[in-house]
């Protein structure tokens, strides 16, 4: 109402934010209206999420759009797994109208997914503790925005047929002039580890916050954090100046402007090329990959390690390209269209029971021994921890678990992971002499 214009125009900074205004915060972004359909959501053919692609190689989105856009397991998991994340932090910060009850009739909806796991559970209220923590360490209540859709229409120019350029935020935090973008990833591959240090994704999300609150909050900081619970090392955070991100948004435009119209230089690569629709059969990134796979003009001699590094760093897209283009001639050959020197052919063939109930009974019927039929195998110890409980597991049977080091594997040193070696330090060597004395 009128007490909450009002309230609104105060510096966050001046007064404690009352419980109300959460309240009313709420209902003003849409209230449950907003919960779920993240699946449904339209989005931008310059959107945050692909911004990384369409600012480092600014005619692929366009040239992309002649290609379907796949969908994955993965990507499904995900978005039942952040319109969980978005119940969870609702009910925390707007308990009043949307409590425990609507809480659970909501998740119970979600549970009827076929992909439900509840692992979820537990990996949403990760994401959770940490907004609350970082609530917690404002000097007074921030304000909250939810799945905040930010308009990015000033920056971002947009197809005719299309709405104004925009990006949802999973969680905003705004107050002591700060903007806190926090955003929730659910991969759990170490490959796909994001950083949120310049991430173009979560900096147009901080720049459509800033757009929003301008006239309302005095904004000199930035902070970004993206969480991965699913990751042991899931946390990024990154911080920068308001002339910062406001200098990105100078950059944001110049390359947007080419973009929208598929024009500028492309720029193929491991990350730029990942998601893009059109990495299959981009002839820039052909060209590319075959001139690092061919290689003339270079000693035949072994080469040293600064050489190696540069080979790996340069030829690092060249499997997956080779990869992506096989998916794209087995399309085609199955479709009926000739690939020179190429055909598509039946994989290997496997058998499986049509009804193994009724073939095992018949086999016991006929004297076969039931214990031949069936093998006793523990359950792993992932499998154990997501059967009984995080909480019960680690209570219970901790005492019992050792973890051990995963192979080594070669990434890049902007990877956070420490580096690891076969040489025996000083230490080591006079510590193994002292052991067998």
């Amino acid at each position: 109402g009128a007490a909450a214009a009002v309230w609104n125009k105060l510096d966050p900074g001046t007064a404690a934010v009352p419980v109300w205004r959460f309240r009313n915060s709420f209902k003003r972004n849409g209230g449950t209206d907003l919960m779920g359909g993240h699946a449904e959501r339209t989005h931008s053919t310059l959107s945050p999420s692909n911004a990384y692609q369409w600012m480092a190689c600014t005619p692929s989105v366009i040239l992309g759009l002649q290609f379907p856009d796949p969908s994955s397991a993965a990507a499904e998991e995900g978005t039942l797994a952040h319109e969980l994340a978005e119940l969870k932090v609702r009910n925390y910060f707007f308990t009043i109208d949307f409590g425990k009850r609507k809480l659970n009739a909501e998740i119970k909806k979600l549970k009827a997914n076929e992909i439900w796991d509840d692992e979820m559970m537990g990996y949403t209220d990760d994401y959770l503790d940490y907004i609350k923590s970082v609530a917690l360490k404002f000097p007074v209540s921030p304000h909250v925005d939810i799945e905040r859709r930010v308009d990015l229409s000033s920056y971002i120019p947009n197809l005719p047929d299309e709405d104004p350029a925009s990006g949802s935020a999973d969680c905003i935090l705004l107050g002591a002039g700060v903007i806190h973008v926090i955003d929730f990833k659910y991969g759990k591959s170490p490959d796909g580890r994001v950083s949120a240090e310049h991430n173009p994704q979560m900096m147009l999300y901080a720049l459509g916050a800033y757009e929003a609150y301008r006239i309302l909050y005095d904004i000199h900081t930035v902070r970004m954090t993206i969480v991965q619970p699913r990751l042991s090392d899931g946390i990024s955070e990154w911080e920068c100046s308001l002339e910062d991100l406001l200098k990105f948004g100078e950059e944001v435009e110049k390359k947007a402007a080419l973009a929208i119209q598929g024009i500028g230089d492309f720029a193929p690569g491991p990350k730029t090329c990942r998601y893009c629709r059109a990495r299959g059969l981009c002839r820039a990134r052909a060209e590319k990959n075959v001139e690092l796979a061919f290689m003339s003009g270079t000693d035949p001699a072994l080469l040293t390690t600064d050489q190696l590094g540069e080979y790996l760093k340069k030829g690092q897209d060249v499997a997956k390209w080779l990869k992506d283009i096989e998916e794209v001639a087995l399309k085609e050959s199955l479709a009926g269209n000739e690939v020179p020197g190429w055909k598509a052919v039946a994989g290997r063939t496997t058998r499986d029971w049509t009804d193994m109930d009724a073939a095992f009974a018949k086999l016991e019927a006929d004297g076969i021994q039931p214990e031949i039929l069936w093998e006793r195998k523990p359950l792993s110890l992932a499998q154990v921890e997501k059967a009984v409980g995080k909480k019960i597991f680690a209570e219970s049977v901790s005492e019992f678990v050792t973890k051990k080091t995963g192979k080594p594997a070669l990434v890049e040193t902007s990877d956070k992971r420490p580096a690891i070696t076969n040489k025996i330090s000083a230490a080591e060597a006079f510590k193994e002499e002292t052991d067998h004395e």
